[in-house]
């Protein structure tokens, strides 16, 4: 297996799916990570409550695929504000989404910039795991949430339950070694217990931990492949970063570690995460 013999140095962005100062390619990005957010999302509301009239805070929001499906729950009295540390996939948001009942606004999930118990819902979508310190970001939570609201978190459940990301990673690491932790964030908060210590440590109460899975179909293995190319996301642009000939050899690596999900050209593959919420 070929090796790099030395590293390339990747431009993590903030929020590391895009690079500063990059336009997020937002078809891309939907077919990389937003065609499984959404299947998600409705359980990710509902864990916390949203309803009509709530007030409710989407963190590391990305393009706005939560806020998008919580306007519709709040209706015409709620609001939805959607924070996002990453400038450029705020813009994408905001340009999806404008209107007098959506905000946006560039911020770290680690320190909101809003006075204590001002949300009725706080939700937090496929991102703590990529926190540098996701304790921090729960506790922020738990600070802007008044008084009996709800918080809901989704994360990505462990390697083997998530291989639409894990394979890509492992294939990666191989080409990057020293960049190992960084491309296995996704996986950062798979263990339920420790998720579940972890909110209640933050000061939340009536904390559960749940499991789901969905599924979906890629056409063939070049439609799941089209969006990594983009280098819209994470890994995508660790990818990227890789000589022609290393890219070449991850994809062969992430096609053969595929192939057992493959009938036909068809890829039939599964995602399961953890959907953590708990009670201020």
């Amino acid at each position: 297996m070929l090796v790099e013999t030395m590293s390339p140095k990747i431009a993590w962005g903030p929020g590391l799916h895009v690079a500063a100062g990059q336009r997020v390619n937002v078809s891309a990005y939907e077919q990389y990570v937003g065609r499984w957010s959404r299947l998600f999302v409705p359980s990710v509301l509902t864990a916390a409550e949203v309803s009509v009239g709530d007030r409710v805070l989407d963190v590391a929001a990305g393009p706005g695929e939560a806020a998008a499906i919580a306007l519709d729950r709040v209706g015409s009295t709620g609001r939805v504000v959607a924070v996002d540390i990453s400038r450029e996939m705020l813009d994408a948001a905001r340009t999806r989404l404008a209107g007098a009942r959506f905000r946006g606004a560039v911020m770290d999930g680690q320190d909101l910039a809003f006075r204590d118990a001002c949300f009725d819902r706080v939700v937090c979508q496929l991102g703590l795991m990529f926190f540098p310190d996701p304790f921090r970001g729960l506790a922020e939570f738990r600070r802007v949430l008044r008084p009996g609201g709800c918080a809901s978190i989704g994360v990505i459940s462990t390697p083997e339950r998530a291989p639409v990301w894990s394979v890509l990673a492992d294939a990666l690491s191989h080409y990057l070694p020293d960049q190992r932790e960084q491309l296995h964030l996704s996986f950062g908060l798979a263990d339920a217990a420790r998720l579940e210590r972890m909110l209640g440590s933050a000061g939340f109460r009536d904390v559960r931990v749940g499991r789901e899975r969905c599924d979906t179909v890629f056409e063939s293995f070049d439609e799941y492949w089209r969006p990594v190319e983009e280098g819209i996301g994470s890994m995508p642009q660790a990818y990227r970063a890789l000589s022609d000939d290393a890219r070449r050899a991850v994809r062969r690596e992430v096609e053969k570690g595929l192939s057992r999900f493959q009938t036909g050209r068809e890829l039939r593959m599964s995602l399961e995460t953890l959907i953590a919420a708990g009670r201020s």
